[in-house]
């Protein structure tokens, strides 16, 4: 089996090792423009010159109304490409291959940033989620919803596309679709937030309809021979009557099929009693074995994230087949330069810049 130091090609796109930086937002829009700065730069270069394969952005809204929190990046506009070209160059100069998570917050959306206490905004610093249906998310303080309807969903399917051609012209060479942590494309597949009865409800295949379709999007204005991946929650955390990793099995080759090569597979975020069993270490990692399982002789590989922190633990995931990419967070935050740490502590050679040379 391949370890975690071997490369990864995804169409014509060639990982130098099995370690990816996870999407992790900044909350660093200071003037809420969304455009990126100086931050954003520091931020992904480090993780791009600490020797990681690939480095993912955060997720990034399509449109205005699916920030998170004001403070959130965007790419709803061609000056918002532009803010992000020069770093996408730098961490393509450091050996990184680049990807950006296009993104919609749906229902939990206009939400104070996490440091200043993640509560909705109401009022005119705030605006009005939309979600599949009118039901807010539960907060203390609940905001209105809008529910979209046919005319809205083509709105936010076009806003993907839009996206995903500015994400282009800034040079990432992959595009990952967010459709997990209970925002608008989980919301509609998921069962606990969608009670529709038009043909984006009802069943599986209305549920999962509108994922399927942003993929498809995404995938008709990206090249050939650049990936497209796709974030889900497996399970959300809530029994038999929530979205379980029995429907991740079953929708995960069909998004294959989508034009999907990578299926990212994270968990939760639905709903705020969700339960989980435990977050000790690896504790997602048999989802992405689960969706290991399902994509076997799908040319679509499978990314693992959720508590993975060490080197051997990482390679672990790899060299056992559980999935193709390891996809680390937090341990990322904690140190940029993980993946040549990692390199040193498995006996491969560390991708060092020139100019780290003398440290290693």
């Amino acid at each position: 089996m391949a370890g975690l130091f071997d490369p990864l090609e995804l169409r014509g796109e060639t990982l130098r090792n099995r370690i990816a930086v996870s999407p992790m937002c900044q909350y660093s829009c200071e003037a809420q423009d969304g455009l990126a700065t100086d931050w954003h730069h520091v931020h992904l270069g480090s993780r791009a010159v600490g020797g990681a394969g690939l480095v993912i952005a955060e997720a990034t809204a399509v449109e205005p109304r699916g920030r998170i929190s004001p403070q959130d990046l965007g790419i709803w506009s061609d000056e918002h490409a532009e803010a992000l070209r020069d770093t996408v160059a730098f961490m393509k100069d450091h050996g990184a291959t680049t990807g950006i998570q296009l993104a919609h917050a749906g229902r939990k959306a206009s939400t104070r940033r996490p440091s200043e206490g993640g509560e909705p905004i109401h009022g005119s610093d705030g605006w009005t989620p939309v979600a599949p249906t009118e039901t807010p998310y539960p907060h203390d303080d609940p905001l209105e919803v809008e529910a979209l309807d046919r005319e809205g969903v083509a709105d936010v399917k076009a806003s993907f596309r839009a996206a995903a051609e500015r994400a282009l012209d800034a040079g990432f060479d992959i595009a990952e679709v967010h459709g997990a942590h209970g925002y608008l494309l989980h919301e509609f597949y998921s069962p606990v937030s969608n009670s529709r009865d038009d043909e984006y409800g009802g069943d599986f295949e209305g549920r999962t309809r509108l994922v399927r379709e942003v993929t498809r999007e995404v995938r008709e204005v990206w090249p050939d021979d650049k990936p497209v991946l796709v974030r889900l929650s497996a399970t959300d955390w809530m029994g038999e009557e929530g979205w379980t990793v029995d429907d991740t099995a079953r929708l995960a080759p069909l998004l294959a099929e989508d034009g999907a090569d990578l299926i990212d597979v994270s968990a939760g975020g639905i709903h705020a009693e969700q339960e989980i069993p435990h977050t000790g270490p690896h504790y997602q990692v048999p989802l992405a074995e689960r969706v290991t399982e399902a994509l076997d002789g799908v040319d679509c590989a499978v990314g693992a994230v959720g508590g993975i922190t060490t080197p051997e633990g990482a390679d672990e995931v790899v060299r056992n087949g559980r999935a193709d990419v390891t996809l680390l967070a937090r341990e990322h935050l904690r140190d940029p330069y993980f993946a040549l740490h990692a390199a040193e502590a498995l006996g491969a050679e560390p991708p060092v810049p020139r100019q780290y040379t003398r440290g290693f």
